[in-house]
């Protein structure tokens, strides 16, 4: 197998009433979702061998789900199905260029119940690269199970890719969020995320609390996002790729001057699930031997496919897809 991908699984009513307030919604259209779950979907359309570690509930919606993937080809044979826990579900409103009213439901979720267990009979040494989300550092028995994956990984010469995956309503203290992405770093090959979530990581101030909960703008502390960058490669971390949305990613190593990769401009559909594009698409690359520029490139094509569709695993484009979108803007 290529990659494993490692954490939050679940059900997306995402708004049939393109651009109507939350409030108006006449309807939703069931897909599938979560950041490991889109990336695994993302990266198999794209031609990897991937396999997915999560949790569902005995439930409908747990099947539903499990059908998806095995549609896809996505290995589905490491998910347990937890009988006193429920399968994740999410709810979007879509209100283009920037607005996508989120809300979670994630009590007693059985993607925080993957175990240690879980993780041995996936067997990390049967994978070129693992893929992990931070937000399966939330709660137990999960974050111990990431924990112990990325351990064997170290171990085993499997890479590691960390997404960082801040989530500030699934955390009781945004502080501990930060608190577990720097004691993984240490044993990460390659981080992923957005400048917001940089700084969620690191928390140089009280600046970044506030940027966290979507108080201020990232342009507000660029000063304290070159200190949270630094802060993330003083870990060990060998490389950090920071996601601009539209203006690409910039790529950092330490002792190295940044690499700004430009993006491919779209017209925006629905921005959510296009980190999880760019990482199916950037981890597609990296596994061919890419250097980190073309890899970054194909990420950020994935991405702007996935833009402009109203869906995220759903809309993960083919190899072709992306290849042709690359093509018709000049190529690599």
């Amino acid at each position: 197998m290529d990659i494993l991908t490692i954490g939050r699984s679940s059900i997306d009513l995402y708004s049939q009433d393109i651009g109507a307030d939350f409030v108006d919604i006449t309807g939703f259209n069931a897909f599938v979702g979560g950041s490991p779950l889109n990336i695994a979907v993302g990266a198999q359309r794209l031609g990897l061998k991937t396999a997915l570690l999560t949790a569902v509930g005995q439930d409908k919606v747990g099947d539903f789900i499990l059908h998806f993937l095995d549609k896809e080809g996505v290995n589905t044979s490491f998910i347990p199905k937890v009988p006193d826990a429920r399968t994740s579900a999410v709810v979007l409103g879509i209100e283009p260029p920037d607005r996508f009213p989120l809300v979670y439901y994630r009590d007693n979720a059985a993607d925080t119940r993957i175990t240690i267990d879980d993780v041995i009979k996936a067997g990390i040494k049967n994978f070129r690269l693992v893929e992990i989300s931070g937000t399966a550092l939330n709660k137990e028995p999960s974050r111990s199970a990431v924990f112990y994956a990325v351990e064997q990984a170290a171990e085993q010469g499997v890479q590691v890719v960390l997404d960082i995956d801040f989530r500030a309503d699934q955390w009781s203290d945004i502080r501990s969020f930060g608190l577990m992405v720097r004691a993984i770093l240490p044993k990460v090959d390659i981080a992923l995320g957005t400048e917001e979530e940089v700084l969620a990581a690191t928390l140089v101030d009280t600046a970044s609390v506030a940027i966290a909960h979507q108080q201020i703008s990232a342009p507000e502390v660029k000063g304290d996002l070159q200190s949270a960058i630094q802060k993330i490669l003083n870990t060990g971390v060998k490389v950090l790729v920071v996601k601009k949305g539209s203006k690409g990613v910039t790529i950092y190593k330490k002792g190295e001057a940044p690499v700004d990769v430009p993006g491919f401009p779209v017209e925006v559909l629905n921005v959510l699930g296009a980190g999880d594009a760019f990482a199916s698409g950037f981890i597609y690359g990296h596994l061919q031997g890419w250097d980190l520029y073309k890899a970054c490139r194909m990420g950020n094509a994935s991405g702007a496919w996935v833009v402009q569709k109203p869906g995220c695993a759903n809309d993960m484009p083919s190899l072709q897809d992306v290849m042709a979108l690359v093509e018709s803007r000049g190529g690599f």
